[in-house]
């Protein structure tokens, strides 16, 4: 959930530490430090809070001078955000320094273990560990190789690792398992980083870390390495990211850029894979006579990307008449699944670095589950662990509240679907044809949605102040409420739940009060009466209604206080038109809270611990 990053070149590191924790902020940014080796020695400064912090503290770096060192941006785990339990960490010498993303889980007994031969902790974190457990062994075998390796054998857990020895001041030192690392490579100087966006602007040619593997960087050479010190053969990637994708391109905020370019990323996703009338999706590497066979699907996944497996669900069910079952990515390995020979299991994830989606991913392989992983970071973990991969082309995504790989997504699994619904003889070929002429409509839709954001902001405006909201919808439109839920709570802090409509009367509904907001997703037209209902027996009791529904729906308004309208598209696609509203909703509501929209507090964008 952290960020780390390291630089050694001829240029002077801390500038560069300083800029790459910028790009990496959205892991983390509970406290910030980073470790220079001056020539002397090593230099540290490390604060708590933001990283704007670290940088008046070091005068954006000019107050570290040397050209090699490592930084952090923190999401805590183990101990408080403070100035003390902020990375980097040193062994008691302070000849060896250390920065960490992930979890020791044995930390407790290998700190146990260190006390006992004289060693003193100053902080609350696991990572402290790491820097003695080093220096016990380095102590011992005299090469940081050995050590390191010596170290990771001992350890349990997920770790992406930066380190500095003193007696090896030309080299950095780096490790994973579990948590993602990245080398870059550059005529300049050499990189490590928790995510390609931290070094973009000097380098797109970079190495993607396996597990168990080390890498060692001097100024002119990367070398990697396994547990054994055997070493390891790796080819750069070359990476085609437009620099400014990563940036604010004029936007107050990541995430309303974001917003915004979740049309082009749902034409990119769509575009390539829809040819001659027809959907060609080459990566999933299964025929038509395979995709017959299968027998039942399941989707795993956490947060935003749990939903819209849920919205999956609905539609490969009544596209392509295959049973779908949902799981969270973090209860699925507890639940002890019942697999088939015929099963095909569809792992999500933003990041493809998702901890319990990849521990979901690895037990599935483990059952012999063929895997598919939908993801939209090149080279990430769960694109190498699973089967075959299905990338959502949005692009990099900076805000921590994801959007626009939600409904890149979303776009996968409508192709997905229809792909499976024609190969099974689920779905006429009129009906595909339709469906696909509404499918490519999409993003021009959600074009015309995104014109018209006022009334929601001037909406939003009245409900600064709410304690409680509630989302309500049916089918498709409860999946849509989970996610407009999700994105207010995540934001805005306000309290926020979703509920199926019909479970209104089964308890939910005596929360509802004088005044109480009930937002009423309502796009499927076979469900409007029942939601007309629901609607009404809210609004009973004292709750103001924002209906959210399509074109040419005058009925809900009837009823409602205050209606949105979405263009009409194919009831199964309302999701990719309904969400905006209330992605933008919640935006304002944040920002009209005077927060911090695309960094809220205690989440952090890719959750690589369990």
């Amino acid at each position: 959930m952290c960020g780390i990053v390291g630089y050694i070149g001829g240029e002077q590191a801390a500038p560069i530490l300083l800029n790459g924790l910028t790009k990496l902020e959205y892991r983390g940014y509970d406290s910030a430090g980073i470790a220079v080796f001056d020539g002397r020695e090593i230099r540290m400064e490390k604060v708590s809070g933001r990283l704007q912090r670290l940088k008046e503290a070091t005068g954006n770096g000019a107050a570290l001078p040397g050209t090699i060192g490592i930084g952090h941006t923190r999401w805590a785990t183990h101990g408080s955000p403070s100035d003390t339990n902020a990375h980097p960490h040193f062994n008691k010498d302070r000849s060896i320094v250390v920065v960490h993303n992930g979890i020791i889980e044995n930390y407790v007994r290998l700190k146990q273990h260190l006390e006992k031969h004289g060693y003193e902790f100053v902080s609350e974190t696991d990572t402290e560990v790491l820097a003695h457990l080093l220096d016990y062994y380095y102590g011992r075998t005299k090469n940081p190789l050995s050590a390191l390796c010596r170290v990771m054998q001992k350890v349990e857990g997920s770790y992406a690792l930066g380190i500095l020895f003193k007696d090896y001041p030309d080299t950095i030192y780096a490790a994973r398992k579990d948590s993602p690392l990245i080398v870059g490579s550059s005529r300049d100087g050499n990189f490590i980083a928790s995510d390609v966006p931290a070094i973009l602007q000097y380098t797109r040619d970079v190495f993607y870390m396996e597990n168990e593997e080390i890498a060692v960087l001097t100024r002119d050479v990367v070398s990697f390495y396994s547990m054994d010190e055997e070493p390891v053969e790796k080819s750069p990637v070359h990476i085609d990211w437009d620099v400014n994708a990563a940036e604010k391109g004029g936007y107050e905020h990541f995430l309303l850029k974001e917003i915004y370019e979740q049309p082009r990323a749902v034409r990119d996703t769509l575009s390539p894979r829809i040819r001659g009338g027809q959907i060609v999706i080459e990566e999933l590497g299964m025929s038509d006579e395979e995709i017959r066979s299968i027998d039942k699907i399941m989707i795993v996944a956490c947060g935003s990307a749990y939903h819209t497996g849920v919205m999956a669900k609905y539609i490969f069910e009544g596209v392509a008449r295959v049973p779908v079952e949902v799981d969270l990515a973090s209860e699925y390995r507890y639940r002890d699944p019942i697999f088939g020979a015929r099963t095909l299991v569809i792992v999500v994830s933003q990041s493809g670095e998702t901890a319990d989606s990849l521990a979901a991913l690895r037990e599935s392989r483990a059952h012999g589950q063929k895997v598919l992983g939908i993801v939209n970071v090149v080279g990430s973990s769960i694109a190498r662990e699973a089967d075959n991969v299905m990338y959502t082309w949005a692009g990099p995504e900076i805000s921590v509240a994801t959007t626009k790989a939600y409904s890149a997504q979303l776009a996968a699994f409508y192709l997905l679907a229809m792909k499976f619904g024609q190969a099974r003889g689920a779905l006429e070929d009129s009906v595909f044809s339709e469906m696909l002429a509404s499918l490519e409509k999409l993003p021009d839709q959600m074009e015309e949605i995104l014109k018209n954001r006022e009334s929601i902001q001037r909406f939003a405006n009245r409900y600064l102040a709410a304690e409680h909201i509630f989302f309500i919808g049916r089918g498709i439109d409860y999946a849509i409420s989970m996610e407009g839920s999700l994105k207010l709570k995540e934001i805005s802090y306000i309290h926020s739940e979703a509920y199926a409509a019909g479970e209104l009367k089964h308890g939910t509904i005596s929360l509802i009060e004088e005044g109480t907001l009930v937002v009423a997703v309502a796009t499927q037209e076979k469900l409007y009466l029942k939601m007309t209902s629901n609607i009404e027996e809210v609004k009973t009791r004292g709750a103001f209604v924002m209906a959210l529904t399509n074109e040419g729906n005058k009925d809900i308004e009837k009823v409602s206080d205050f209606t949105l309208y979405v263009p009409e598209t194919n009831r199964y696609f309302a999701g990719s038109l309904a969400i905006i509203p209330l992605q933008l909703f919640a935006y304002y509501v944040s920002l009209g809270r005077g927060l911090d929209v695309d960094k809220p507090r205690n989440l952090a964008k890719s959750v690589t611990v369990e």
